[in-house]
């Protein structure tokens, strides 16, 4: 088995699962390649990972089996610029808070072993979901223009709202006079979308979200289109620039720039466990049905 390995800056506590876990792969004879900010992480940290194999894009990553983040939900969406394009199963290890997407977390000290042995038998399933993909007059995002979550048009920070010219498959559909809008996958319902009274949706609902932040007209609310379509953008903005983002990663651009947003070709492999629920997820993360009141 060949993994390619990814990972942010951790804490103290987070020491010993992360020597463990390298311990695990050397002792089950697992090639490792990792990323290359990710091994000064290690080495800073005094991590004996076990490997010279490096890389630092989606360009030079060897043929690996799998890509394991090493983080929270922002982590896999690295490793998903890193192994999206080449089609790699994304296995998403909880060191960070939330943890929405990821596949196990190091509470449980079974979970490691458990795992390997499941990706090395085959007791998992491919949960693949839906992209989004960013085009523009330019190269923007450095040839990696998409992204599991949302795109986001928002204005600067010093800048006062932006109006968003929106277009659905060619047809006008609003003028969005706003601090912004995002266009949200599925997946991405349960982030920055929800947070601004964006819909909730099952990750393989095949639709996009639009939904507005801090809209000036009272009576503009989110709304959900199928993921066929295309939406186009055309932004005014008195500081002749706003923000444009792709989950986590953002440029700032001039208006004029003309934008587009469609499904991309192809979809996001996360690792899954058998037991592991949506619901389940839903409902421990958001603390749905827990009594807050004692």
């Amino acid at each position: 088995m060949k993994i390619a390995i990814h990972g942010r800056n951790f804490v103290d506590l987070a020491t010993p699962f992360i020597q463990s876990m390298f311990d695990e792969l050397a002792r089950r004879q697992i090639e490792v390649q990792l990323s290359e900010i990710y091994r000064s992480f290690l080495d800073s940290a005094g991590i004996a990972h076990h490997t010279t194999l490096t890389y630092t894009s989606f360009l030079n990553i060897f043929d690996a089996d799998f890509a394991f983040s090493l983080g929270g939900d922002g982590t896999l969406l690295e490793v998903l610029t890193h192994a999206g394009p080449r089609g790699i199963p994304i296995v998403g290890i909880n060191i960070g808070r939330l943890g929405f997407l990821t596949t196990i977390s190091p509470e449980n000290p079974d979970s490691l072993p458990q795992l390997l042995q499941a990706l090395s038998i085959g007791e998992y399933r491919l949960d693949e979901r839906t992209l989004v993909n960013l085009q523009s007059d330019e190269d923007l995002f450095d040839g990696v223009p998409f992204g599991l979550n949302d795109v986001t048009i928002t204005k600067t920070e010093t800048s006062s709202m932006i109006t968003v010219h929106t277009y659905l498959n060619g047809e006008f559909l609003n003028s969005y006079w706003a601090d912004g809008l995002i266009i949200s996958t599925a997946t991405g319902s349960t982030g920055y979308s929800l947070s601004c009274g964006g819909p909730l949706l099952l990750p393989h609902t095949s639709n996009f979200i639009v939904t507005p932040i801090s809209p000036h007209n009272l009576n503009v609310r989110p709304m959900v289109v199928p993921d066929s379509a295309q939406l186009s953008f055309e932004v005014e903005s008195r500081s002749n620039t706003f923000l444009v983002s792709v989950d986590s990663r953002f440029r700032t651009i001039t208006t004029g720039t003309r934008l587009s947003v469609r499904k991309e070709k192809f979809a996001a492999k996360l690792v899954k466990m058998s037991d592991d629920s949506f619901l389940n997820t839903l409902r421990n993360k958001l603390s749905w049905g827990w009594d807050i009141r004692n």
